[in-house]
């Protein structure tokens, strides 16, 4: 463990000291589309560096144009927004100074009224990498490694969603059908620990992350534990269906706890570190990697492999596969079968409430009724792969992303919900264990 102390210090001192900007890179980039019609035509426009405006919501850009004479004149844009950090409407430019001069109202209305809202020809970033300077390949791998990259967040989510159904399903044979309010929730719990870091003045992008998923995952861990103490300990010797009707009710009950935690409107955090990066090209189409998606997208898929690591191969992992075999055996041996279940539910809610802050960051914000869908697909995913193998839901959950970014790229997007839920029929006909499960649902027989 000590090797590895000095490297987590770091990345913690770094987090909390580092300069944060106080504009996202959605306000940066609406600052540098509006410096080319300040210049004249094909004139060569290099950002050279951003800082905080002489007032207070501006944003000072720092630029050098080229003209057709060779020469280089430095030039700055002042951008004037509505707010700024995760304020209501904060990205609505209202004000721009060329060169500290104000520009006219009359002058600012036509220059946002008709260029920078033109959605027919949005306008173009100067920042933006050109298509030459790229290596080039064939339009139909582009288009493929496009949809690919953009299907690693999805993977990450079913995959955290998926093995957290599986590290309870596999105890005890039972689907707890509030894992995606538990997401909803770590969601929520994300944007309240990201506003109370703004209101300390302690905004960096990485403190930002790193209070939002230690938030996330101790409120879903809580409520998990309080779900496995109240709930399911008093069902955990009932037969038939009761065990699936709670769940249900608890996610009808969750659902509305979160409505009126968050209120009617959408909580929603500011985007940062998602400046696309170019890497090839095929013709005018330019395939860019999100760097914050890749790296969320990692961190959830790490952390699915990670619980794979620890059902074979820790103690808890052996304990887990005792009481999935026969949980009366297990006892006789010393194995606190309870133990191993609260445990495995307040693990699955965590995971799902990572499940929520990739969410929101990713994609801004969830909402309190998004975790039903979410975890309605997480669900067809864990039984796609093998509900009862920890493994098996997180290749699901795979699978699942990779069944949606093809059926996207090829298909009408909007019959791709049906067609999820479909092979979730097709699944339960042909195999109901999975693919990579036992061959029927039920649990195995010792």
């Amino acid at each position: 463990m000590r090797p590895f102390l000095l490297p987590i210090l770091a990345v913690l001192l770094f987090a909390l000291t580092g300069c944060g900007a106080a504009f996202d890179t959605d306000q940066t980039r609406l600052c540098r589309q509006a410096i080319p019609p300040l210049n004249p035509p094909n004139a060569q426009i290099e950002i050279e560096r951003a800082t905080n405006g002489p007032v207070s919501r501006s944003l000072r850009l720092f630029y050098r144009v080229r003209l057709g004479d060779g020469l280089a004149r430095h030039r700055s844009i002042d951008c004037l927004f509505a707010g700024e950090g995760n304020a209501l409407g904060r990205g609505a430019l209202i004000g721009i100074a060329s060169d500290g001069r104000p520009m006219s109202d009359a002058s600012f209305y036509l220059l946002r009224r008709f260029y920078l809202e033109d959605k027919a020809e949005p306008p173009p970033d100067p920042s933006a990498a050109r298509a030459g300077d790229l290596p080039a390949v064939p339009a139909a791998l582009a288009y493929g490694l496009q949809q690919g990259l953009s299907a690693l967040p999805s993977a990450a989510i079913y995959s955290l969603l998926a093995a957290a159904y599986a590290l309870v399903y596999g105890l005890n044979g039972r689907i707890i059908l509030s894992f995606g309010e538990f997401a909803a929730l770590g969601a929520l719990a994300s944007v309240i620990g990201v506003a109370l870091v703004l209101s300390l003045a302690v905004s960096t992008p990485l403190s930002a992350l790193l209070i939002a998923f230690t938030t996330a995952i101790l409120a879903a861990a809580l409520h998990g534990f309080a779900m496995g103490r109240f709930v399911l300990r008093h069902l955990e010797r009932a037969s038939g269906q009761q065990m699936l009707i709670a769940t249900i009710g608890l996610a009808i009950a969750m659902s509305e706890y979160l409505r009126l935690a968050q209120g009617p409107e959408l909580r929603w955090l500011p985007p940062v570190l998602n400046t696309p990066r170019p890497l090839v090209h095929a013709g005018d189409f330019i395939v860019t990697l999100n760097p914050l998606s890749a790296a969320l997208a990692a961190l959830g898929l790490g952390t699915a492999l990670a619980l794979v690591v620890l059902i074979r191969n820790t103690a808890y992992g052996r304990a887990w596969r005792a009481v999935s075999d026969d949980a009366r055996t297990a006892a006789l041996f010393g194995v606190d079968a309870r133990a191993v279940h609260d445990v495995a539910v307040v693990i699955a809610c965590a995971v799902c409430g990572m499940a929520g802050v990739i969410v929101t960051v990713i994609y801004g914000g969830m909402g309190f009724a998004g975790g039903f869908s979410l975890g309605l697909k997480a669900l067809v995913a864990a039984i796609l792969g093998g509900i009862g193998s920890v493994g098996g839901a997180a290749l699901g959950g795979l699978m699942i992303a990779a069944f949606e970014a093809a059926w996207s790229a090829t298909l009408p997007i909007e019959q791709r919900d049906l067609a999820v839920y479909s092979l979730l029929a097709i699944v339960l006909i042909l195999r109901p264990g999975g693919i990579f499960g036992d061959g029927q649902l039920s649990p195995r027989q010792v």
